[in-house]
């Protein structure tokens, strides 16, 4: 094999892939070609290109970055994870609920029931978008521990890594439990179209195209989490308008949550960009010419798409969170500009190629904001028209 060809696995060829600046390819992986398994190490005096799986590049990290992100334990240990909280410090999901051993147990459900029964569908369809989303809580630590060198490696695994892991997803576990439960009281949600929409969510999984790397897989996480902070903190901001404190409290200490998880995965990518400032550029721009896909992209109830002439759940559902001011393309940009500065993108010295992503992620919030801009002229003239979700029992919203 010749320097620069690429190995194609799952039937797909290089053309399919778009060029695009990326980090150099990994020399060891695991393919997987239908029924076997392959294991594909070249030695490290070839030049081979990245691998393939399914069209898309896997374990594009090198050995060197590789090296680097295995010195990080102790850095991992002192600065990331001392920012979980301790069990016995954290709220629960029972206390924003009634307490169902209380005598006044169906009493409190007849006031949340009161509080909620007026609170628009529009605000509805984004709550319960927002809690299908945090309820597919197990494909995102599939997600991480598909990460080269902070994976754990046996489910029980004593690295820093590893136990970031599993504590970040004990700690994100609360937020999907206490929304279906809140909205299971309320009255207001059809929860078998919601558990169904979730099932097939955690069965499809999710692609964030973070190719197996740690650099790219954290410029992800670090963007997701505050995506989810900002969605979560104007749901909060709502219910406060809408007269349910309660309500507010709730979307506010998820929150809160996402802001603490947001503070330690964007502290990663700090001492990835101290220690090797081209390798932080390449994957940050990477990652924001792939966009950021949204983590419920592949959300299915079985109903909307044959019930609204083939629209996508996915789609429409953002549409209404939209059109409420929870997130949009705007919030998009300033996370971008957020993350720009935070990372000091401007004032770091790079070379070659990271030069060349340095001076497009500098451009780039400009020119999204003006195709958004446009795109969301384009809709204000379009035609609304009335589309039915299966989550409020079939109701329609004229989007």
């Amino acid at each position: 094999m010749v320097a620069g060809d690429m190995r194609v696995i799952g039937g797909q060829h290089p053309a399919a892939v778009a060029k695009k600046p990326s980090l150099d390819g990994s020399k060891c992986g695991l393919s997987m070609r239908r029924n076997r398994s392959v294991q594909v190490c070249a030695a490290s005096a070839t030049n081979e290109g990245p691998i393939l799986l399914d069209g898309q590049v896997v374990h594009s990290i090198t050995p060197e970055r590789l090296e680097l992100i295995h010195s990080l334990d102790d850095f991992a240990a002192e600065q990331v994870l001392p920012i979980l909280k301790p069990v016995d410090k954290l709220w629960q999901p029972q206390d924003f609920l009634p307490d169902p051993e209380s005598p006044d147990f169906l009493d409190a459900v007849h006031d949340l029931r009161e509080r909620t029964k007026n609170i628009p569908d529009e605000y509805f369809v984004t709550l319960i978008g927002d809690m299908i989303t945090e309820e597919a809580l197990p494909t995102y630590m599939a997600m991480l521990n598909t990460l080269d060198g902070v994976r754990d490696e046996t489910g029980a695994s004593n690295t820093p890594w590893a136990q970031w892991t599993r504590q970040w997803v004990a700690e994100e576990n609360r937020h999907g439990d206490l929304m279906n439960k809140f909205c299971y009281l309320t009255g207001r949600v059809n929860m078998r179209a919601v558990e169904v929409t979730i099932q097939n969510l955690i069965g499809s999984g999710m692609n964030p195209k973070t190719e197996n790397n740690p650099y790219l897989g954290f410029v992800y996480t670090s963007f997701q989490e505050r995506a989810t902070k900002i969605s979560h903190g104007n749901t909060a901001r709502l219910a406060q308008e809408y007269g349910d404190d309660t309500l507010s409290k709730i979307c506010g200490a998820i929150a809160s949550d996402e802001s603490r998880h947001e503070v330690a995965y964007t502290r990663i990518v700090d001492e990835l960009f101290r220690q090797d400032p081209n390798g932080a550029m390449l994957a940050f721009a990477d990652m924001m010419k792939k966009q950021i896909v949204m983590p419920a992209h592949l959300m299915d109830d079985m109903e909307h798409v044959e019930k609204n002439k083939g629209r996508n759940l996915f789609d429409d559902f953002s549409t209404v969170a939209e059109s409420l001011g929870v997130y949009d393309a705007n919030d998009y940009c300033d996370i971008m500009e957020h993350l720009i500065d935070r990372w000091e993108v401007n004032g770091r010295s790079v070379t070659g190629d990271a030069a060349e992503a340095q001076e497009y992620l500098m451009k780039l919030p400009a020119r999204i904001r003006k195709l958004s801009d446009r795109a969301a002229a384009r809709k204000a003239k379009g035609a609304k028209t009335d589309v039915s979700f299966s989550w409020i029992f079939d109701n329609t919203l004229n989007i």
